[in-house]
């Protein structure tokens, strides 16, 4: 018997189609999959095989590359380093580091951001914040060392997305050393604009989110470019059109207003792009001449209703064509990882094999690989079930490929069965009230609990707190309470326990229920039942008025429960749910904008709002003009800590009076305040926004296709399960060939394929 190799170098026997393929044999002295049949090293390695089948079954579920060491070693690194805890604690870590923006100097330990106000803040000593970044760091060193060993030192140095996280680590040590060497106090710390990227690292979504965005990049700058002509035009035309020496001063007031100088100029006309102060900017002008108002119309048609809404077009035809190619590189990785399986369980030998010619795997070892394998039950026990049907015969490429199409498969969770009642009497009672009919009920009543509450809400609002008469909605409060205990106890009785908790509506009333009946139990027992001059009172921590006031919130909330009744409210709710659950790659990296964008304005911003008459720069109230800043006390809009920067910086991307922003911060820092606001605005608003309503669109038009509301035959297996949202361009994206995946299997760095 050949002397084993070293196990960084398992090979596969031979290339192996669906369905025959050329054939060849190894080298003599090279040991595979197939090789050994007896012995120690034969189980051995049959063990090892096994143990690759395993980790490229969970590379594929999980649209990992398969680019990596295969040792014994390596995949129980590997394994490891891919387990739920250690990926909890690499995630908490970078939630951590993300964190320690609100704590560290300038902190946001403050009630509120009002600068005139706000108390000083507490300051974490110096060290305190930069021992847990330290711990974090590390931890990231270790991460980086992880999957520098795992991917071996060629792909290393190919991988650009390692290189940068390896050369952001250095920096940041290096920064941090130079921190605690100032005693905490240096004026800037260019590590906190690094530590969004290991949030952006360490998902692959958010790469190849980022991929598409910067793909999408291009056919952007050509509106982005057709908006700044058209832009700088109008700014031009209106410095012609209102310009001063007009015998009218009217004009002048124009001019001097909004047309002051072209910096200016183009401001407000960039702003009336937004459509914010309109139509503020054109009352002067219209008020003189109403023909004046052609030129703001003119420009807010082909900017806001043509540009601005092409741009929406175009980044919805882009980013969905660029995200094709994203899903169909995610395909390519399932494709490539479950053929990398096929291939090693096929080339694993059989004693009892009728022919050494036959092809494919072995069901018996497809069941110990889905045994060991990291899957979730409900998928792991359908593929168990279709290889079971497949018997004793030997599984294809085809047919193994197909066999984890399950995972794209969302369980369609099955409700425990009713309880038997042996009576005639409980049995009708149990149809009538696990009936949808009695849903309808419950629903009827609690929008009757809504109008009441809005009723006396309306005929209560002009009333001062001492004049209220609770009495009717507390009588009120109460006997629909009883009645949603009733419905709780009854809807029990029909579905039993098991049976009412597998419905989240029924959850979501219980819980409600419960809560609403304590609240009303202790309202009782501190203030006693309702009576007529029922005055608010405070006994306790909560007056009256106030327990009143959140038993009414939480019946409004609970009024939620009528969406699922209603077919196309149903329909719209489950697209946010499904946004919401599919939003992670976009939500993180719209976290990494906002933080950096929050970083870079602490230290450009950081104390230029001063509180009125602590410098010459801040009118008083009174004598501040119309619609600024000052008069409007937007005191707590400003960079002076990481959570009042986040708050501005939002305030700003809803483009809601933003030009209020701009001028109050380039009169108290300068105008090149204004490239830092009218970025975050192309960023937030005009990218990202644009982004995220492409994939609104798509996520919708889905929901709404007919198609996908086509209900399967009860008592089949389509009726088990449906498609998952990975699966809503799966008929238009196009299965790689079988010849690419064996030409990719045969660059594996780690693994040989031997013809």
């Amino acid at each position: 018997m050949a002397e084993p190799r070293a196990e960084s170098e398992p090979l596969l026997g031979r290339f192996r189609g669906g369905s025959g393929g050329s054939s060849g044999d190894c080298p003599p002295g090279l040991l595979t999959c197939r090789s050994v049949q007896v012995g120690p090293d034969g189980v051995a390695l049959q063990d090892l095989c096994i143990n690759q089948a395993v980790v490229f079954i969970e590379d594929a579920i999980q649209y990992r590359s398969i680019y990596h060491r295969m040792d014994a070693s390596a995949m129980r690194l590997y394994r490891w380093y891919y387990s739920k805890g250690c990926q909890r604690v690499l995630n908490f870590t970078i939630f951590l580091i993300l964190a320690l923006a609100f704590i560290e100097t300038p902190s946001s330990f403050t009630r509120t951001a009002d600068v005139r106000y706000r108390s000083l803040p507490w300051e974490p000593p110096c060290g305190l914040t930069e021992g847990v970044e330290a711990l974090c760091l590390l931890v990231f060193l270790a991460d980086v060392s992880v999957k520098g060993y795992l991917v071996g030192r060629a792909q290393f140095q190919k991988n650009r997305w390692l290189l940068a996280y390896l050369i952001g680590l250095i920096v940041s040590l290096v920064d941090w050393t130079v921190s605690l060497s100032f005693a905490c106090q240096e004026p800037l710390r260019v590590r906190r604009l690094l530590r969004p990227f290991f949030l952006l690292q360490n998902s692959s979504m958010m790469k190849k989110t980022l991929k598409c965005i910067r793909w999408s990049l291009p056919e952007m700058a050509s509106v982005g470019l057709l908006l700044t002509i058209h832009l700088c035009l109008f700014t031009m035309l209106g410095m012609l059109l209102f310009a001063v020496g007009e015998k009218d001063e009217e004009q002048d007031k124009e001019r001097l207003a909004y047309f002051r100088n072209l910096p200016e100029a183009l401001t407000s006309l960039l702003v009336l792009l937004t459509t914010a102060n309109n139509p503020d900017v054109m009352i002067p002008a219209y008020s003189k001449n109403r023909a004046y108002a052609i030129f703001f119309i003119v420009f807010t048609l082909i900017g806001s209703l043509f540009l601005m809404n092409l741009l929406t077009a175009i980044v919805y035809n882009q980013f969905r064509g660029y995200l094709m190619k994203s899903l169909q590189t995610s395909l390519s990785r399932r494709r490539l990882g479950t053929r990398a399986a096929f291939e090693v369980l096929s080339s694993m030998a059989e004693k009892d094999r009728a022919t050494s010619e036959a092809v494919g795997v072995n069901p018996q070892k497809l069941l110990q690989v889905l045994q060991r394998a990291e899957l979730g039950s409900s998928h792991k026990q359908a593929i168990v079930e279709k290889v079971y049907s497949h018997g004793s015969t030997l599984l294809l490429a085809d047919e193994f490929q197909k066999l984890f199409d399950e995972i794209d498969k969302t369980v369609i969770k099955e409700h425990p069965p009713r309880p038997q009642y042996q009576s005639p009497f409980l049995q009708s009672a149990q149809f009538l009230f696990g009936h949808c009919y009695f849903d309808y009920l419950g629903n009827l009543i609690a929008l009757g609990n809504l109008v009441s509450i809005c009723v006396f809400l309306v005929l209560d609002s002009d009333l001062p707190p001492e004049a209220r008469d609770d009495f009717v909605l507390g009588i009120l409060n109460c006997v629909f309470i009883l009645y949603y205990l009733l419905e709780l106890l009854l809807k029990v009785f029909a579905l039993g326990l098991r049976g009412y908790l597998s419905y989240l509506s029924n959850v979501f009333d219980g819980l409600l229920t419960i809560v609403l009946l304590v609240l009303e139990i202790s309202t009782l027992a501190m203030y006693g039942f309702p009576h007529p001059g029922w005055k608010p009172g405070k006994l306790g921590l909560l007056s009256l008025w106030d327990m009143t006031r959140l038993v009414s919130m939480l019946i409004v909330f609970r009024f939620l429960r009528i969406i699922p009744s209603v077919k196309p409210m149903a329909v719209v709710a489950s697209t946010i749910l499904g946004l919401i659950q599919n939003l992670r790659a976009f939500g993180g990296i719209l976290v990494v904008v906002y933080y950096v964008f929050a970083i870079i304005g602490i230290n450009l911003f950081r104390g230029v709002i001063v509180p009125p008459g602590n410098s010459s720069l801040v009118p008083a109230n009174s004598s501040a003009p119309c619609g600024s800043f000052e008069q409007l006390e937007y005191w707590a809009n400003n960079f002076d800590d990481f959570a009042a920067a986040l708050i501005t910086l939002w305030n700003v991307m809803v483009v809601n009076n933003w030009q209020v922003f701009l001028d109050a911060y380039r009169r108290y820092s300068g105008p090149w305040s204004e490239i830092y606001f009218v970025l975050w605005w192309l960023v937030s608003s005009v990218i990202w926004v644009n982004l995220f309503l492409a994939l609104l669109l798509e996520n919708f038009l889905h929901k709404w296709d007919p198609r996908c509301h086509e209900q399967p035959l009860a008592g089949t297996r389509e009726a088990t399960y449906q498609m998952s949202v990975g699966l809503m361009f799966r008929d238009i994206l196009e299965e790689p060939r079988e010849e690419e995946l064996v030409e990719r299997l045969r660059r594996h760095p780690h693994l040989q394929l031997c013809r």
